[in-house]
């Protein structure tokens, strides 16, 4: 469905069927799509500039349109990428992609079990936990419900990263229209990973522990724009909170 509405190729009717019904319960919803990707790819190229050569990239899905290791090799040109996937469709196809791409690795893991990803040999043998990592935790909490307790999982990846280390993450709201709310949650119950939407207050304890890089958690469009917002926008239509912290 991400790739779908960000205009990639790697989808499925499946995919297709299911996103042109959540735009039609929420209009915003591929516009929101499409201002995560830009947020993603910000936050990468901010990182890139800071130094940092190594990213791990939780959930990544089918690799699409502006991937992590393109992005973060426009700066840094021998940057080191590892994707991590549930999805073995995903995970089979992003294999296929990025074939021929230097210092990626593609692994088929469960985010939830963080020791087994961090200690996986592949992952080790691209990464050096010793020195600054970029973890990329997009667009991916609000599919981890409260049972298997968020916040300490991504404290357990805060942990194991080195001083330097940024965490950037992405997550959708509760605290947008409560019937554009109650549409997507409804039709996330039609997936195998219905959503766990959550406040900002939750959304910004992700970040307990690191130094969080201005503007702090905020919408989507608003976290270090290219261009200044337009005064007539709304950036809280985006539903979708962001943010970068650093760990001293």
């Amino acid at each position: 469905m991400y790739d779908y509405y960000l205009g990639g190729s790697h989808n499925f009717a499946a995919d297709r069927q299911l996103a042109d019904r959540g735009a039609r319960l929420w209009p915003e919803l591929p516009g929101i799509m499409r201002a995560n990707r830009a947020f993603l790819t910000r936050a990468v190229r901010h990182l890139a500039q800071q130094g940092i050569r190594q990213f791990i990239d939780l959930g990544s899905g089918i690799p699409t349109v502006g991937n992590v290791h393109e992005i973060a090799r426009t700066i840094e040109p021998d940057a080191r990428v590892v994707y991590v996937d549930i999805d073995p469709v995903a995970v089979a196809h992003s294999r296929a992609i990025l074939a021929d791409a230097p210092h990626t690795v593609v692994l088929h893991a469960d985010v939830r079990k963080p020791d087994a990803i961090l200690d996986d040999p592949a992952l080790r043998g691209l990464i050096d936990l010793d020195r600054p990592v970029g973890l990329l935790v997009v667009a991916l909490m609000h599919f981890i419900p409260d049972s298997d307790d968020p916040h300490q999982l991504v404290g357990r990846y805060r942990e194991a990263l080195s001083p330097g280390s940024h965490l950037v993450l992405s997550h959708f709201s509760n605290e947008g229209d409560p019937e554009q709310v109650d549409g997507l949650l409804r039709l996330s119950r039609a997936t195998p990973t219905p959503l766990a939407l959550r406040p900002r207050a939750a959304v910004t304890r992700f970040f307990d522990g690191l130094e969080l890089v201005e503007p702090g958690v905020v919408y989507l469009p608003e976290w270090r724009p290219e261009e200044p917002l337009d005064p007539g926008d709304r950036p809280e239509r985006y539903n979708d909170f962001c943010g970068v912290g650093r760990k001293r």
